[in-house]
């Protein structure tokens, strides 16, 4: 028992060793502009001039002056932007999760061309997000757009529709190129978790010629269930965060500005680095506690892949 305690600190004190230049270069990299990001939220800072401004406090997030009620927590444009970033999130990640299952599934199979089809599937996700973006923008225009096009010869349609434009179909549109693009990843982390899983009880179940649904639900899904929590936290760190598929798609559309869209225009169009760090300060914040919440609530262990 001592030799194996002793063995596991040796272990654990080479992985730190191999893990500290990393988690330098991780500290250089990210921690110090994080934290400078955390600062300038505290501040009047103006993108203007940088070398010039004063600590102002609380006062970028929430403040009083005769009565009246200032900043960013008093901005209704702000909690739009929290609950289209949280909308699109929940709706899309859901959406693909689902999706991937069912395309890791079927590539889980075996039939002729299986690799092919597997390089096939992968290919919305390899290509770069502003590229399929702007690819989609095209197709859903409403009067040179493919979609509009096929719907209205199919008599689905009567006039051609402003995807990107209308503020009914603006988010829809953006969740459907989100879909398109992200559902490969999660199929493929999925597919990776049914590739793990022995045979043997598949084929216990086949002899005794239970439904291949009560398999998938009494066998299969409990097995790779902490593999895809696992993926559902990767992807929702994604979601939190969107903002190059929004920005293409619907630029200074109110009815898709996310949390990092409205950052963004806070620190570049306005110029307002003190309000836009804030505004990215409560970003992490939203995506911390998301994140955390979803962790506790599934019960998931990251060092173990289990709950």
């Amino acid at each position: 028992m001592a030799h194996a305690s002793s063995l596991t600190r040796a272990r654990r004190r080479s992985a730190w060793i191999f893990l500290a230049p990393m988690l330098v270069i991780l500290v250089a990299v990210a921690g110090w502009p994080l934290l400078r990001t955390f600062y300038f939220g505290f501040t009047d800072a103006n993108l203007s001039d940088l070398s010039s401004y004063s600590f102002i406090g609380t006062e970028n997030f929430y403040a009083v002056y005769d009565g009246e009620a200032f900043g960013l927590l008093t901005d209704p444009e702000w909690w739009q932007a929290v609950w289209n970033t949280l909308f699109f999130s929940v709706i899309s990640v859901s959406l693909e999760t689902a999706l991937g299952m069912v395309v890791a599934l079927v590539l889980n199979q075996n039939f002729r061309g299986r690799g092919l089809v597997r390089a096939a599937v992968l290919i919305p996700w390899a290509i770069p997000t502003i590229v399929s973006a702007r690819m989609w923008n095209w197709m859903l225009h409403d009067q040179f757009g493919i979609i509009n096009d096929m719907l209205m010869k199919l008599g689905i349609l009567s006039a051609p529709i402003a995807w990107t434009a209308s503020p009914d179909w603006a988010m829809s549109a953006v969740i459907l190129v989100d879909v398109w693009k992200t559902t490969p990843f999660m199929a493929l982390l999925i597919l990776a978790a049914l590739q793990m899983l022995p045979g043997d009880c598949y084929e216990a179940a086949r002899v005794d010629g239970i439904h291949p649904v009560r398999v998938f639900f009494k066998v299969t899904l409990p097995l790779i269930k902490p593999a895809v929590m696992v993926a559902v936290i990767f992807r929702a760190l994604d979601a939190l965060r969107v903002f190059d598929v929004i920005y293409v798609l619907t630029p200074n559309n109110p009815q898709t500005t996310t949390m990092s869209v409205y950052a963004r225009q806070q620190l570049v169009d306005f110029q307002e680095v003190g309000y836009g760090s804030a505004a990215s300060t409560l970003l992490f914040v939203v995506i911390a506690f998301c994140i955390m919440a979803y962790i506790m609530i599934g019960r998931v262990r990251l060092d173990e892949g289990g709950h």
